[in-house]
């Protein structure tokens, strides 16, 4: 499902300001690419949590937007499953840009404004576990979602869909750093958003990831729940708040048909994020730190987001 958001001034801007910003960042990070075997191959989820915040169910008005992603993750920890530190040698650095394109149509389905969007991600990522590091630079894994609905009420905005983790990044099972996970991801999603007239926000997408099998290591990754999420406060064009995102692993990964038990990844995020608008552009700061995790690494991120309307 596609990053829901309120409308824009139509007021428009010359390009020559804001497409060499898109340019040079480039295009959404992975939320996490080392290959250590650990809770879920690779340690990871495919969708980059914490990735959405104000507005998440809210489509925009028909039209075609561009949203820029900027991620900085960083990690030096990992637990284990009762959330203590391992003693092993290890960080993990990724610096990702994800380029979305989203067309909001101006037909109606089931009552509800319809959508499309495509997102091409770049990173580099950095990993160094027990006595080997790593690095790569390149594209990631897209993803597409061809049917996203929205459903606008007074007070309360909902989208659904399905994203769709394409494997197109590189990706190799003898390296402990790869850009790509060499499986599809299917994530069904629904989001919210609530704000009253006094501007009192709360949002959330939540999402559910149903994994294929890496059939260069036959290891079928666990489905996995999840959600973002946002409480705010929005005063003229900046908007204030907190939010982050929780993730929790469901069902057990499984290697060669054997289920991994006691394998489950955890995580719950929070941090403080604002937004200010200018005309028909607006941008988003947020920081997340990491906490309560199990069989996953654990550290913070940085994000800035640009949205742009033509």
């Amino acid at each position: 499902m596609g990053v829901l958001w309120a409308m824009f001034d139509r007021n428009r801007i010359t390009l020559r300001f804001i497409l060499p910003v898109f340019i040079l960042l480039s295009t959404l990070l992975i939320d996490s690419v080392f290959t250590s075997s650990y809770a879920t191959e690779g340690g990871s989820g495919a969708y980059a949590n914490g990735a959405e915040d104000f507005f998440a169910g809210r489509l925009p008005p028909p039209g075609t937007y561009l949203f820029n992603y900027f991620n900085y993750h960083y990690a030096d920890r990992l637990k284990d499953n009762r959330g203590r530190t391992i003693p092993v040698n290890f960080s993990y650095e990724l610096t990702g840009n994800g380029l979305r394109l989203m067309h909001v149509t101006d037909k109606k389905l089931f009552n509800a404004d319809f959508a499309m969007f495509l997102v091409i991600p770049v990173a580099h990522v950095h990993v160094t576990y027990k006595n080997k590091s790593q690095s790569k630079s390149g594209l990631a894994d897209i993803t597409i979602n061809p049917f996203i609905l929205g459903w606008h009420f007074e007070d309360w905005h909902i989208g659904t869909g399905i994203d769709v983790k394409v494997p197109s990044g590189a990706y190799s099972k003898y390296d402990i750093a790869n850009l790509g996970r060499n499986y599809f991801t299917f994530e069904p999603s629904f989001a919210f958003t609530y704000m009253n007239k006094k501007g009192y926000e709360v949002s959330s997408k939540i999402m559910y990831d149903i994994n294929t099998k890496n059939n260069a290591t036959d290891y079928l990754s666990g489905q996995e729940f999840h959600f973002d999420y946002t409480i705010g406060k929005k005063i003229d064009n900046l908007q204030l708040g907190f939010g982050g995102y929780y993730y929790k692993q469901v069902t057990d990964d499984e290697v060669k048909g054997h289920r991994i038990r006691d394998y489950r990844g955890e995580v719950f995020a929070v941090g403080p994020q604002f937004r200010y608008y200018f005309k028909n552009i607006h941008a988003t700061f947020k920081y997340q730190y990491e906490t309560l995790v199990k069989n996953r690494s654990e550290g913070e991120k940085l994000w800035f987001k640009l949205v742009y309307r033509f």
